[in-house]
């Protein structure tokens, strides 16, 4: 597995090395030791969740608050969607910055996002299947979601915004600036 810094502290984008042959293929997805040599971070997931989304679909940008916070490992297993973040940490560099890459089913990256970020994707192909790890459980009174188009994370979301598909709870979603009074009161 091939560990990329993004630019931003703790966020990584990983790359598995792919073996294949006429049967197909194989790989790694996920170390536990590798990943804490290569990145410096000991992590122990406790809950893996999986969706199934059409094109158009817009999941986030969803966070969960204070203990109940959650770092993720995110992929496609097939389709493709655009991943997006938004860095949270008031004390960190690009604090209120976003991040975006494009993760496949065809490219195996995965996204490595620390506590403390929104998390959000759009489905670029007719159909993705989407999982991710995650560190903490879900706590449902916990979470936040920050506006998809919010102006002040400037998320570059690829597609006409008619094309969108949105759940009520993602229509819903605070500003910049709400969510980083909940994040703090």
């Amino acid at each position: 597995m091939t560990f990329k810094e993004t630019g931003f502290k703790d966020l990584w984008l990983c790359e598995p090395n792919v073996f294949k042959d006429d049967r197909g293929y194989f790989f790694e997805a996920f170390n536990k030791e590798d990943f804490r040599k290569k990145t410096g971070l000991d992590v122990d997931f406790v809950q893996q969740n999986q969706s199934c989304s059409t094109r158009g679909v817009l999941r986030g940008m969803h966070l969960q608050k204070g203990e109940y916070a959650q770092a993720k490992l995110i992929r496609v297993i097939q389709g493709r969607v655009l991943d997006a973040v938004v860095d949270l940490r008031k004390d960190s560099e690009t604090f209120g910055q976003s991040y975006t890459v494009e993760l496949s089913g065809e490219n195996n990256r995965q996204l490595f996002v620390p506590r403390g970020f929104a998390h959000g994707f759009l489905v670029l192909s007719p159909e993705v299947l989407f999982v991710y790890s995650c560190d903490n459980f879900y706590a449902k009174g916990q979470e936040l979601t920050l506006k998809y188009d919010d102006a002040l994370a400037a998320v570059q979301w690829p597609l006409s915004q008619s094309e969108y598909i949105l759940s009520e709870k993602d229509k819903k979603g605070l500003d910049f600036d709400s969510v980083i009074e909940a994040l703090n009161g």
